[in-house]
Parts: C-alpha cells; structure tokens; sequence
C-alpha cells in the first residue's frame, strides 16, 4: 500500500471516529449507534465497501475505539427500542455439545448471559483465514 493510500486510510478512520464519538455523545441505546456505525448501511460499510479494506480498518486504533463505545452502550442495561424500527431476530446455530458447555461456563465467569456472551463474540472483528470455506 502506497504512503498516499496510508494516509488517505488513516483520513477515513480519523474521520469514522468522530463521526462515532458525536452519535455516542448524543447517548444512544446501542442498536443504534451499531446500525449508524457498523450497519449494513451504516458509515462503516459506506467508507469501506470492499472486504481488504473493511479488514484493515477492523485492525485499527479507531474500530477499537469504537468497540469500547459499544460495549459501553451495552452495559446501560436493556434497551427501549421501538420494535418496527428494529425488530429482533432468532438464529439457530447447531454447535457441538463441548462447545456449548463451554460457552456457559464462559457467560458465567463473565456474570453476564450467554446471550450477551454470544452477542458480544457476534460483534468483534474475526480474521478471515479463521474462517472455514464452504
């Protein structure tokens, strides 16, 4: 990558992260501030449209930055969101029994749920060569 390409780069988390700190001062609930920032049609996706460079700003000072902010949102307790702006989803996901177990003992040495648990593991950047093809 070029120093001008660094540099430009560099512009874009700088400026995704201002954009970040000005919605999390207004105090969102975290569905929100997720969807504004991290979003399908959020900032994030807008900026950085292709995988490479969604990968290099997932590897950045501002994207944990930014992660912090959520998790704080996340701990302000159970959000009133209003539920046809942003209805819930159920997904199944079959995993094995070990792992299953393992998740529980990890939600409750973390005091928190496993849903919250899985949420947050949900949330966090994952290098893509840990990730199995199809």
């Amino acid at each position: 990558m070029s120093t001008e390409t660094t540099i430009g780069l560099t512009e874009k988390h700088t400026e995704i992260q201002r954009i970040a700190q000005d919605l999390y001062a207004k105090g969102p609930d975290w569905i929100t501030f997720y969807r504004e920032i991290f979003g399908l049609h959020g900032i994030v996706r807008h900026t950085f449209p292709t995988r490479d460079l969604l990968n290099d700003f997932e590897q950045s000072d501002a994207y944990r930055e930014i992660q912090h902010m959520l998790t704080h949102l996340r701990e302000k307790g159970p959000f009133d969101i209003d539920p046809q702006e942003e209805p819930t989803r159920v997904i199944t996901v079959r995993i094995p029994k070990s792992l299953h177990e393992a998740l529980k003992v990890e939600a409750h040495d973390h005091r928190t749920s496993m849903n919250k648990l899985c949420i947050s593991k949900l949330l966090q950047f994952i290098d893509t060569q840990l990730v199995p093809e199809e």
